[in-house]
Formats: structure tokens, C-alpha cells, sequence
């Protein structure tokens, strides 16, 4: 069996080599040259744990190719999954440019049947858009060729997508006929072997599921959230609450730790693209209008505490900031919290010298030369009037207080992700501020 991936981005690469591990052969596909060279000789673009050598593995077993040639990569295939970006348009929509310029591209080049399999996260009723597209194409050449379009939604998290794609809570597939679903059902056979379901439905219920599971997830994040700022307000304790609520079954301890904001590729653009598709259906959805607004509000909450504390000192206060990512695990910093808090504290007149264990080559394409990047988190702290914990990796969890005490100017901490006990650092003398409990001071 043999199927081709269109696009290297980060579905795309952890899907065609997670495929590619369980025997099938699989050719990842891309429009750009210096990408698909690097892939050759095993340089991955983007940081996920274990997918390097699981990359390596494949290609040296003759499973894993990259083409920049879709017409090549196509031929022989049972399927093609199309995995390319839909970024947010100015109005919030998903941008489906490449995704249709993929489906013309097959309809010029496909010579057999083909299952043609949207694994990009798409708008409701984008596969109509894509029939009408390939069709389009191959009447222009005369071609009478059938094929099927399906929705596999993926339901990766950044930093633990490999797991998540070998052991998946569930498989979703969308389609409109018994031939896609056998030929996905086959794919994906072996990713089932331990009882995970397949789960099939239409193909509109397949595209909606990826926006309603992750809707759900970043309307957890701003209830949290919510109810973090109002605990402060009132002197209760955020944590003391959520392990309150945590243990309630039906509402679960995942997404319910409050912090500075979520970010990442998902959530923020699903989040928009779900709100303007509810608008186009005359179908206002508030609530996620109100999740995106008090996630906006959050990605704030650190620098106004900043401002709070130093007053008229912000400005030239030197300020050690810890984690640039969007959470642990992986370098993206797309709609990364960390973007909006260093760009109002360097508003405020504050110095900022930061240190991150893998997005520092992101970061500087990102932010530039407006900040000072450091070699490890010690030296981002030294002669520091603060220090600001944005993502919650695993190597700042653990302070030595005496070491840092003594490298730091002024001994006050703005822990964004509530990883450090109040009374603890109220011990070894510091100034804390967390997200949802109250401040301590010695």
C-alpha cells in the first residue's frame, strides 16, 4: 500500500512518518526545494520529540520519501492526504488557497482512483469545495477518472504528537462512500489493533469535529482562566479550586489550569474560523466570541502585574523572562502568550533578557534584536529586577532560591503558569505573583 502527503509542515511530517512505521510506503510532499533537500538528509524543520529519528529510521528503510513532484509521488497511490496550512484571514476564516491548489494540481496529474483525504484543518464544507475543484480539472483535460474525498481530522498535541498519532483516543473519519472508508479503515488498521476506535460519520460531522474538540478545549482554558482572576479578587485560591472541580468526572483535571493565555497553531486560528463560520450560517456562537476575548484579556494579565509592582521603575527595569513556546515540548510560538507579554513590557520602557530550551532561533526570526536572548535561564536573571515565567518547561520547575537570590537585583517572581508554592518562596524571602491566588510579600 502507498499513499502521499501533501505538505511537510508539522500534521503533515508527523503523519507520513507515523504511517510510514507501520509498513506502508509513504512520499511526504512540498512546493519548497530547500525543505525537501533538508528532509533527504534527515534535517527536520520543526522541534518534536522522537520525530527526527523516527524520520531517519524510515527513509534509511526505504518506507519515508520526499518530492517536490506531486504528479510523480501520486502515481501507484490508494490515497493522498492533504495536509498544507490554512491560516486565518484578516476576517478570521481559514485560508483554503493551497488547500484548493492542491486539489487542482491532482485533478491535472491523478491517473487512477484516488481517495483524496483533508487532514489540514478545514472549514464545514470545505470537501465539497475540493469535489468541485478536482472535477474541474480533470475536465479540462478530458479525464474521466473516479475518486472520493474524504475529512480525517487530526487531533495532535505539539510535544507529544507521536504518541498521540501511534495511540490515538480515536480515529475520525468522514466519508461518502463504502470504497474511501475501506481503503482509510485499511490505513489506519494497525493504529487500531489495541481497541482505539474508528469512529465514521458524513464528512461535514468529520470537518466539525476537529472545530468542536478544540472549541471545547479553549473554552476550558478561558473558564479557568475567568475563574483564576475573580479567586484573586475574592482571596481564593485557584489550585485549591481546581482540584475541587478536577475531580469531578464529568468535568475532568485537563485544561483547567489557568495561565497566561493559550497559543499555538490550533487553537487561536480554530477558535476565529469556528466564530466566522457560525457568523456565515447567521448562527452568532458567543460563547466562543467570549473565550477568544478573555483569552486576548490574559495574554495582558502578566505585564499589568508588572506594571502594578514596579510603578514608574519600569522604565529600564531589567526583567528575566523564562519560556518563549507556546507551552513545553516544541518551538512553536505562534500566538505564543510570550509575544504579547514582551511586547508591552518593552511599551512599558523595561529591559527583557529571556532564555528557552528550543524556540530561541524561532524567537529571533520573531521578535528580532529587541530583546536580549541568553544561553541558559541563570544568565537571563542576572542583575534581573524580576523574573517572568511564561511556559511551564520542565527545567524551571524546580528553583534553587539561594542561587537565584543571589543573581538578582530585586527578588520578585511572576509565575505565569502557577508552577511555584506561594509559601515556599515567601521562606527565601521573594515578592510572587501567581495567576489566581494572592500575591505574597515578606
Amino acid at each position: 500500500m502507498k499513499i502521499a502527503v501533501v505538505g511537510t509542515g508539522y500534521v503533515g511530517l508527523v503523519s507520513g512518518t507515523c504511517i510510514a512505521e507501520t509498513g506502508i510506503n509513504v512520499v511526504c510532499v512540498d512546493v519548497d526545494r530547500e525543505k525537501i533537500e533538508k528532509l533527504k538528509k534527515g534535517i527536520i524543520p520543526i522541534y518534536e520529540p522522537g520525530l527526527e529519528d523516527m524520520v531517519k529510521t524510515n527513509v534509511e528503510k526505504n518506507m519515508l520519501e520526499f518530492s517536490t513532484s506531486l504528479e510523480e509521488s501520486i502515481a501507484d497511490c490508494d490515497a493522498v492526504f492533504i495536509a498544507v496550512g490554512t491560516p486565518p484571514g484578516e476576517d478570521g476564516s481559514a485560508d483554503l488557497k493551497h488547500v484548493l491548489e492542491v486539489a487542482s494540481e491532482i485533478g491535472r496529474t491523478m491517473q487512477d482512483y484516488l481517495v483524496v483525504v483533508t487532514k489540514s484543518t478545514v472549514p464545514i464544507k470545505t470537501a465539497e469545495k475540493l469535489r468541485k475543484q478536482i472535477k474541474e480539472s480533470l475536465q479540462k483535460r478530458g479525464a474521466d477518472i473516479p475518486f472520493d474525498v474524504a475529512s480525517n481530522p487530526e487531533f495532535l498535541k505539539e510535544g507529544a504528537a507521536i504518541n498521540d498519532f501511534l495511540k490515538p483516543d480515536r480515529i475520525v473519519i468522514g466519508t461518502d462512500s463504502e470504497r474511501a472508508e475501506k481503503v482509510l479503515r485499511r490505513i489506519y488498521k494497525p493504529f487500531v489493533l489495541n481497541g482505539h476506535p474508528i469512529i465514521s460519520m458524513d464528512i461535514p460531522s468529520a470537518e466539525m469535529t476537529k472545530y468542536a474538540a478544540n472549541a471545547m478545549l479553549a473554552t476550558k482554558i478561558s473558564f479557568m482562566n475567568d475563574i483564576a482572576n475573580l479567586c484573586e479578587a475574592v482571596g481564593a485560591d485557584v489550585n485549591m479550586v481546581r482540584k475541587g472541580i478536577g475531580s469531578d468526572t464529568r468535568i475532568g483535571p485537563k485544561f483547567i489550569y489557568p495561565g497566561a493565555g493559550y497559543g499555538g497553531s490550533c487553537f487561536p486560528k480554530d477558535v476565529k474560523a469556528l466564530i466566522r463560520t457560525g457568523d456565515e450560517y447567521h448562527t452568532p456562537l458567543e460563547i466562543m466570541k467570549a473565550v477568544e476575548s478573555v483569552n486576548d484579556r490574559q495574554k495582558g494579565l502578566l505585564p499589568k502585574k508588572v506594571r502594578e509592582h514596579f510603578g514608574d521603575r519600569i522604565k529600564g527595569a531589567r526583567l528575566g523572562l523564562w519560556g518563549l513556546s507556546f507551552k513545553p515540548q516544541t518551538d512553536d510560538m505562534r500566538e505564543a502568550p510570550s509575544l504579547v507579554i514582551i511586547d508591552e513590557l518593552l511599551k512599558m520602557g523595561a529591559l527583557v533578557k529571556a532564555y528557552d530550551p528550543v524556540a530561541m532561533g524561532e524567537a529571533r526570526k520573531r521578535i528580532g534584536d529587541r530583546i536580549e536572548y541568553c544561553e541558559d535561564k541563570y544568565e537571563a536573571v542576572v542583575d534581573s529586577d524580576g523574573l517572568i515565567v511564561v511556559t511551564e518547561w520542565p527545567e524551571f520547575r524546580v528553583l534553587n532560591y539561594k542561587v537565584l537570590g543571589k543573581l538578582m537585583r530585586e527578588k520578585v517572581i511572576f509565575d505565569g503558569r502557577n508552577i511555584y508554592e506561594p509559601a515556599e518562596l515567601l521562606e527565601y524571602g521573594y515578592t510572587y505573583y501567581s495567576v489566581g491566588r494572592r500575591p505574597v510579600k515578606p
